[in-house]
């Protein structure tokens, strides 16, 4: 039986029981936290969680699938990543018994597989299953088996789950191990899992109990190419012809035959399974790339070329498979003959770039194995697995593939490290790298402008265009892939270039081979608009064309932000008066910032002035209108321009009637209502003359109020006080607070004074003068000069050096009372002398000096020193004189 017969039997049959057939999903799923669609069911979950109504309660699905698990695997006779899962699902319908019957019916009756060769597998505590395959299918007890794993739901995860029954096919004993306990479950290869019937009956809760469902859901998959394999009489899945015409052509191309050589036999193998893998990879819209779902497709192409080389094909060949694999599935998923001309231009694409540094990325990693090998190593570094990816494009698990051909393991942690410090490089340089470019770049620029960028912006968000332009970092190229940073001119563009303060847009640019995002967008010239860029998917060229697309939730900020920008100076005007002119400004999507001429600090009633007349126009919501007027008409009717800015004869002006004019080419709001609160944040000095606000206006403004609003809630329950007494409280509280401080203080100086005051026995006498030097354990350094001063007055004449730490950073105190001083003692010389030994410096007078430094340890010994520093000041005083 034909893959094609089968596919049309499975559908008739479950459609003749009342099922409606669902067309396959894309392999792209709707569900973003899962990278590719993996099991037929994920199109059904929606049905199953009650989140959507389904079209029937009875369907059928022929879904197309990628695991990514397997792709090393894949080489052997088994393992696959694209598969086709038929599958069969009820939605609170019919339960277990149409479930078994119909599956058993199918395979015994319609597709006529002897009902000897099935074993049907349940969970241990499924007591129906168990009987109804005995009794009701007639399976003696002999041929079922009961196997802990035979339960369906997500580990560890709250979640609908249930037991499942799967059905296995013994394909003789030639192929088991021969054991006497050989059956389902073992992994000889004898016993194939064919279909599995998934009865979901439980919710799993966060405290790991089970309650039924109110309604239980069937959900049954089985692998087109294991049943293809098993009605074809196949040796393996690989000898379908779901595959061999795919392999066969692999095998002309490169001159072999299959079943000649097993590690020729491999590499075909694993040509075939990648070649029906990326095609409908990349007939999905997925291109190669160095994250998420590109990188898998990037992996799986450049694995297949390799894989390529093994068999001595040196000339691109995946293209040639990829319209094979599209003649044989093209009739079923016509999506693959529609984007015919995309998949092999990507492929060709990718094909052509990594065959470029393949064979010196092998010579790299045959040196290297080599040099492992002679020094007694077994793993390759990861800086070294890092280099080639980065510079010859071997995905990390290609180099760990080759790796253990040679019986070497891959440091991957070291490789993941190198990754990202490669990352914060980027997103480190990147903008300055950019910000670079207008300088360097300027004659470029210009000529790119002789054809100036159409902005379609003002009206919308999204457009089509030409490629008409790509810059890298260092000149113009005519194509940029996944990984590249680039700038992109268009010919046309929805996008806003940055200027008047207003912040170039972000977005995306898709074209027919490639992904990219907009990062920035900037306006060198005033004619040209350039967008610049991260190519995330496949690649780009000059001259395709391209579907621009402005991140419109952004942009929509930017609006209410400028627009309340016009209002801000119009009423900075009315409160503070014509003066208050616009020095500069910055509108972006999180807030505004605006700078103008006036010179004093605004009071708070003037800010809550300016604040109440902007919000009372955005409570009127009034339209804002935007016309172009010859530039002299304009200022005539009161338009304002900004001083220095270079304007043409036809001008841009955007006005809110009767209350705001003015010159200005960004984007607006089309009506003040749409701003939402608009609250002023800071006010602030920026230079003699010139003061700035900051505001923030819709979303943001929103969540900063409910901020203020928590926090006073709070402080009004705490303090037992209504919101608006909390001012007084507040201040009350503070001087309380203040008072509690100082009278802390005093006592902790008093009591350190009291216990301080045993120390003055510990003064010794050199030359005469009492010297009392003496580590204290104190909270402040006002506190530490308060004890000072009462030594040194309980000495009456001396000198006293005390140390401390405080918060781990050691400080010393020198006092000399007049008569010591007169005979020599320098307190200052003391501090310079011994601060050096705390790691730090210090000084002062005479009288009184201070130091500190960063080690607390050494405190004992700068102490000691000091007694010497005053013997050395004392005897050379006495000397002198």
């Amino acid at each position: 039986m034909k893959s094609s017969e089968i596919r049309r039997t499975f559908i008739e049959f479950f459609a003749e029981r009342g099922h409606v057939q669902l067309p396959s999903s894309s392999l792209i799923p709707s569900d973003p936290t899962v990278l590719l669609t993996t099991a037929g069911m994920q199109q059904m979950v929606p049905f199953f969680l009650g989140l959507e109504r389904p079209p029937a309660n009875r369907l059928v699905s022929i879904q197309k699938c990628f695991r990514t698990v397997d792709i090393d695997e894949v080489g052997d006779e088994s393992h696959l990543t694209f598969f086709e899962m038929l599958g069969n699902f009820s939605v609170g319908d019919y339960f277990k018994a149409e479930a078994i019957s119909w599956a058993w019916e199918l395979l015994t009756e319609r597709f006529g597989i002897p009902a000897q060769r099935w074993y049907p597998t349940v969970h241990p505590d499924d007591d129906f299953s168990y009987a109804y395959w005995r009794d009701v299918i007639g399976v003696p007890e002999s041929r079922i088996y009961k196997l802990e794993d035979n339960w369906w739901g997500p580990v560890g995860a709250t979640g609908p789950n249930g037991p499942d029954s799967e059905i296995h096919y013994d394909r003789g004993e030639e192929f088991g191990c021969g054991r006497p306990e050989c059956g389902p479950g073992c992994d000889c290869g004898r016993f194939l899992e064919t279909w599995n019937l998934v009865f979901m009956e439980f919710f799993k809760e966060p405290d790991g109990s089970q309650r039924p469902l109110p309604k239980k859901n069937i959900d049954t998959g089985m692998g087109l190419e294991r049943i293809a394999m098993i009605l074809q009489g196949a040796g393996s899945v690989f000898e379908t012809d779901l595959f061999y015409p795919i392999l066969e052509e692999a095998a002309r191309l490169a001159g072999v035959r299959y079943r000649e050589n097993p590690r020729t036999d491999r590499s075909l193998r694993v040509i075939a399974d990648h070649a029906r893998g990326l095609t409908f990879l990349i007939g999905d819209g997925i291109f190669p790339g160095n994250e998420g779902r590109g990188y898998v497709l990037r992996r799986v192409l450049r694995r297949a070329i390799r894989h390529g080389r093994l068999l001595g094909l040196q000339q691109p060949f995946l293209g040639t498979l990829a319209d094979v694999v599209i003649e044989l599935f093209g009739p079923h998923h016509p999506e693959l003959l529609q984007q015919r001309d995309r998949i092999k231009r990507v492929i060709a694409h990718e094909e052509e770039s990594f065959s470029r540094t393949l064979a010196a990325g092998m010579a790299r990693f045959d040196a290297l194995v080599d040099q492992l090998k002679r020094s007694g190593e077994s793993v390759i570094p990861g800086v070294e697995a890092f280099r080639l990816y980065d510079t010859y494009g071997f995905p990390l698990e290609l180099t760990e593939e080759l790796a253990g051909e040679e019986g070497l393991k891959v440091d991957r942690a070291g490789f993941e490290s190198a990754l990202e410090k490669q990352r914060a490089v980027s997103r480190a340089g990147a903008a300055s790298r950019f910000a670079d470019t207008v300088r360097e770049r300027a004659d470029l620029y210009a000529r790119y402008s002789v054809q100036p960028t159409e902005f379609l912006g003002y009206s919308q968000l999204e457009a089509e265009a030409t490629v008409t332009g790509l810059l890298d970092l260092a000149r113009v190229v005519d194509e940029a892939e996944a990984g590249q940073e680039i700038e992109i001119i268009l010919d046309r563009t929805p996008f806003y270039g940055e200027a008047g303060g207003q912040v170039g847009d972000t977005g995306l640019i898709r074209t027919d081979t490639g992904l990219a995002e907009v990062v920035d967008t900037q306006r060198p010239t005033p004619e040209l608009i350039v967008h610049r860029c991260l190519v995330r998917e496949g690649f780009l060229q000059v001259g395709q064309r391209a579907q621009a697309v402005v991140d419109g939730e952004r942009r929509a900020a930017i609006k209410r932000n400028h627009t309340a920008t016009h209002l801000l100076h119009a009423a900075l005007r009315l409160v503070l008066g014509e003066h208050a002119q616009q020095a500069g400004s910055l509108v972006a999507p999180d807030r505004l910032r605006f700078d103008f001429t006036h010179l004093e600090a605004l009071k708070p009633e003037q800010l809550r002035a300016i604040q109440e007349l902007v919000n009372e126009h955005v409570l009127r919501d009034e339209p804002v209108l935007a016309e172009y007027k010859p530039f002299r008409e304009a200022i005539a009717e009161g338009a304002i321009a900004l001083f220095g800015e270079k304007y043409g004869e036809l001008v841009r002006v955007v006005s809110i009637p009767g209350f705001s004019k003015e010159l200005c080419g960004g984007t607006h709001v089309d009506r003040t209502g749409e701003i939402g609160l608009f609250l002023i944040t800071e006010e602030s000095s920026v230079a003699s003359g010139v003061r700035r606000v900051e505001a923030i206006t819709g979303k943001r403004s929103a969540e900063f109020a409910w901020e203020l609003l928590g926090v006073t809630r709070t402080l009004s329950q705490e303090l037992h006080a209504p919101i608006a007494r909390l001012p007084v409280e507040v201040e009350q509280l503070v001087e309380s607070l203040r008072q509690s401080r100082r009278e802390n203080e005093r006592l902790r100086a008093e009591l350190a004074a009291e216990r301080a005051g045993s120390l003055i026995q510990q003064a010794i006498a050199i030359d005469g003068i009492k010297v009392l030097s003496a580590r204290v354990e104190v909270p402040s350094v006002d506190v530490l000069r308060a004890i000072g001063d009462r030594l040194r007055e309980r000495l009456g004449s001396g000198v006293v050096i005390l140390g401390t730490s405080i918060e781990d950073r050691p400080t010393l105190l020198a006092m000399a009372t007049n008569d010591a001083v007169r005979r020599g003692v320098d307190a200052g010389k003391v501090i310079r002398a011994i601060a050096p030994i705390v790691g730090g410096r210090g000084g002062g007078r005479a009288e009184l000096a201070q130091g500190g430094g960063n080690d607390p340890s050494k405190l004992e010994e700068a102490l000691a020193a000091a007694r010497d520093v005053i013997e050395q000041q004392v005897r050379g005083a006495h000397e002198g004189g």
